[in-house]
């Protein structure tokens, strides 16, 4: 394993994992839930989904959206496998130990927490089908 300050480093370098942001909605969620609630949250994940040494749908089991920490592990490359080993130098086909686990929630709560000191994401305005010019209803 890297460093943190490395990892980070390297991360902000890459365009597809600086796409990641939390929506209004993972930042409310963290608001409301707390970083001791959301780390409990990353730590399960991590037991569940990327712990075994050879995780179900691996690839393909971290959803994009959801949850804070789903966004964080693809902004952090800790939603497969295959990124452990690449970014994190976490070894593939055998199961996560403890630490090593510790580290990636770690990870998790360390760019959680950057992202929480942004500003908060505007709402998205609710998708309104009524047209005040046109009272006919809006079918499609």
């Amino acid at each position: 394993m890297r460093a943190s300050d490395d990892l980070f480093h390297r991360l902000s370098q890459s365009s597809f994992r600086q796409r990641f942001h939390l929506g209004r909605a993972e930042y409310d969620y963290c608001l409301e839930k707390g970083e001791a609630l959301t780390g409990e949250h990353a730590a399960a994940f991590i037991r569940q989904r990327l712990a075994p040494g050879e995780p179900a749908n691996d690839g393909k089991q971290t959803p994009m959206r959801g949850h804070p920490v789903f966004i964080a592990q693809h902004a952090t490359a800790t939603c497969c496998r295959r990124c452990l080993s690449k970014w994190h130098g976490i070894p593939q086909h055998q199961p996560l130990t403890h630490e090593q686990q510790a580290w990636v929630v770690a990870v998790i709560i360390r760019w959680l927490r950057q992202e929480m000191q942004r500003p908060a994401p505007k709402a998205k305005a609710p998708r309104s089908r009524a047209n005040p010019d046109n009272p006919q209803p809006d079918l499609f």
